[in-house]
């Protein structure tokens, strides 16, 4: 397969905001594809590389000015193969190599595939084509029943891979997934709820109130000695958090998926500022923590599980909460995030009380009869939570003035388009930024930059920020219809992808 038939087909997804159209273009591509093609192609569609990051960075990238190629002649396997070599390129006269393959590359491409490598490899390849359109194009080409690529996906954790299979041997191959142990799966997600009187009614009071911690998501996996330890975006950090591994290893069982959250806890054992708990994971400015935290590995993280997936053998993912709740109070009761299970009222109002006096962000309300819906925010589990609280991403800063001159200041906020992936603007705010984020902002945001005018730098839609607001208003100022109520910033979210961030819909459902 050529790679203008990716790059045809990218552009046909960019080009309408029809979801058929969208999936139709897809499929066809996949369908096209030989089999040894489809795991490059469906990580290219969605926006990724099945190497993941192979050491180029934007300014590298823009650098190269090499004149593009009159033809198409580059094959999907010859630019796999590049990417191959990019990431296994380390070491001295690694940065030159790496300019070489490039170079190389890029004078192989036609302008419109220079345009595409640019995207792909900056991870700024937006053009809709979300996991949830992917899923329904693969289905299509492979002609099977999309909810059985969706449950392949979720516990393969690679959609490349659950394309290969459903190509190459169709509904029986897909149906020969199962949770493997050392395999992170999709994480289940929660919708936010609207008040706790409303979301216990919704399930009948067949519910477990649970503490929402302000901690980062972790997944951990035992079998036998071996221990691992996954984030929510299912990267792997083993290596980085011994304390958690020590802990998992000591537990009463020989097979174990465990699903949580991990905090850093202060002397008093309160809940540390969400971003120390997230310097552990390597992921934030080290700037931006208070001067007790020395290092990051002077912060010990305490795991609060809240659902098991599997135990000694049995696979618990199909099997009502209430039934993981047994099996995860068997393996870690001492480490379970606290619950209260079918509770009136009254005692579930108290208990909302008491996790906000803790320190903590509110409660869950979860049904007690669900399924773990991997990778899928339902109506099943629902966050309450005492402000309005939504992930956005940041499309762009104007520069400030005063005592913000010089600093990238006044954030430029957008939802995401469910239909199409694309981002639509929301609102503004300032409010909420510290002297450190302030700091931060104006070091990190250039490395995102798309365009820039004499008062904004606009940024490519990868950065994740908390933001809460009193509410939503409808506004003819932005593309969405509505527009923010007192919005500031909470705080950024590393450990969020943009396909993460809230939809316009879940924005709207805000308005009085």
């Amino acid at each position: 397969m050529l790679f203008s038939d990716v790059v045809h087909a990218s552009e046909t997804v960019r080009a309408t905001r029809s979801r058929k159209t969208k999936i139709a273009a897809i499929a066809a591509l996949l369908s096209s594809a030989a089999p040894e093609e489809l795991e490059p192609v469906v990580g290219w569609v969605s926006g990724e590389l099945k190497q993941g990051r192979v050491g180029t960075g934007w300014r590298t990238l823009t650098a190269l000015d090499g004149a593009p190629a009159a033809g198409a002649a580059l094959r999907v396997s010859d630019v796999d193969a590049a990417f191959d070599e990019l990431a296994a390129t380390a070491g001295p006269g690694s940065v030159n190599r790496r300019k070489e393959l490039l170079t190389t590359l890029w004078a192989a491409a036609t302008a419109d595939e220079q345009v595409f490598l640019l995207r792909l490899l900056s991870g700024e390849l937006r053009q809709g084509a979300l996991t949830a359109i992917v899923s329904e194009a693969v289905a299509v080409a492979a002609d099977v029943p999309v909810d059985l690529v969706r449950r392949a996906y979720m516990l393969s954790g690679q959609l490349s891979v659950t394309a290969v299979a459903a190509r190459t041997g169709g509904a029986a191959a897909l149906g020969e997934f199962r949770l493997e142990v050392g395999r992170p799966i999709q994480p289940m997600l929660a919708a936010p709820g609207a008040t706790l009187e409303e979301t216990m009614a919704e399930f009948d009071g067949e519910v477990s109130v649970e503490h929402k911690l302000d901690g980062a998501r972790i997944q951990v996996h035992r079998d036998g000695d071996r221990v691992w330890v996954f984030t929510r975006t299912l990267r792997d950090i083993t290596a980085g958090v011994p304390e958690l591994v020590k802990l998992v290893a000591g537990l009463d069982c020989t097979s174990v998926v465990l699903d949580g959250e991990t905090l850093a806890l202060t002397d008093a054992g309160r809940p540390r500022p969400f971003q120390e708990t997230m310097s552990r994971f390597a992921m934030f400015d080290p700037s931006l923590f208070p001067a007790g935290a020395r290092s990051t590995r002077d912060l010990l993280l305490h795991p609060y599980f809240f659902d098991c997936l599997h135990l000694d053998g049995r696979d618990l993912l199909d099997e009502p909460l209430y039934e993981r709740r047994m099996a995860l109070a068997e393996v870690a009761c001492a480490h379970t995030i606290p619950a209260l299970i079918r509770p009136d009222p009254e005692a579930a109002a108290e208990y909302f009380d008491g996790a906000l006096a803790a320190g903590h962000e509110g409660v869950m309300i979860k049904s007690l009869n669900a399924p773990y819906a991997a990778g899928r925010r339902g109506r099943a589990w629902q966050k309450i939570k005492p402000t309005h609280t939504l992930d956005l991403l940041v499309l762009g800063a104007e520069w400030g003035y005063g005592r913000r001159t010089g600093y990238l200041s006044n954030l430029h906020l957008g939802a995401r388009d469910p239909l199409t992936g694309e981002p639509v603007m929301v609102g503004k705010t300032f409010k909420g930024l510290t002297d450190a984020l302030l700091q931060w902002q104006t070091a990190e945001f250039p490395r995102h930059e798309r365009t820039r005018d004499e008062y904004t730098v606009y940024l490519w839609p990868e950065l994740v920020v908390e933001i809460a607001l009193d509410g939503v208003q409808v506004s003819t100022r932005y593309p969405g219809g509505v527009a923010l109520r007192f919005a500031r910033v909470v705080r950024y979210r590393p450990d969020k992808t943009p396909a993460e961030v809230d939809t316009i819909d879940t924005v709207r459902t805000l308005l009085p």
